[in-house]
């Protein structure tokens, strides 16, 4: 069974998918650190990516250079699609691959916008969304990250079914439960139990 972990910016899914590990000891494939090394693990992808938004996104020494992709998906038209058509394709091989090297009753898929994606509609059996208030969130973030309140904000908008239940309803194409991370980690350990527990996961053991 594959369990997909999502989350918006500072719900805590990170936490949620360790703790899922800890008490289950279920596997857990972070797909947004897995596709920063994959560029590292594949340099021809990382040179097709660079061939369709026509910059270099490598150092003087051929290491690639996250914060230049990062701009060039910021700031140029259609550039994201452009690398999530070409990095997608691998990353769903990568992953599949990662199932086979860790035999297990559950799998868990970890990523912040895999249920908002064309490419990855119905993959996975079951989806669990972890989510707190806007403002929670907002702190959260700003205090992992050191970041702005403005930057944050930017990167919180962009998750738009992260953001919005009603959307999550309305384009969720796997059955979907919503974990709230509002408290305590405690108190997120016991609704992590509760949920699992509702959805037969505890009987795959």
């Amino acid at each position: 069974m594959i369990l997909v972990l999502s989350g918006g910016i500072g719900s805590g899914k990170s936490v949620a998918a360790g703790m899922l590990n800890d008490m289950y000891g279920f596997p857990v494939y972070c797909a947004d650190r897995r596709v920063k090394e994959l560029y590292d693990e594949h340099p021809d992808l990382l040179g097709d990516i660079e061939k369709v938004l026509g910059c270099v996104l490598r150092d003087a020494e051929g290491r690639f250079v996250p914060s230049a992709l990062a701009r060039e998906i910021f700031t140029g038209s259609g550039a994201l699609e452009k690398v999530e058509a070409l990095v997608f394709p691998v990353l769903k091989e990568d992953f599949e691959k990662w199932m086979g090297d860790n035999p297990s009753s559950v799998h868990i898929l970890e990523s912040a916008t895999i249920l908002e994606k064309d490419f990855f509609k119905g993959f996975g059996d079951l989806a669990l969304v972890v989510t707190a208030p806007f403002e929670v969130r907002l702190a959260r973030a700003i205090a992992r990250n050191s970041a702005s309140e403005m930057q944050v904000k930017a990167r919180m908008e962009k998750q738009k079914m992260m953001n919005d239940p009603t959307l999550l309803a309305m384009h969720c194409t796997l059955p979907f439960v919503v974990c709230e991370n509002a408290g305590t980690t405690e108190e997120l350990r016991s609704n992590l139990a509760e949920i699992m527990e509702k959805a037969g996961l505890t009987k795959m053991l």
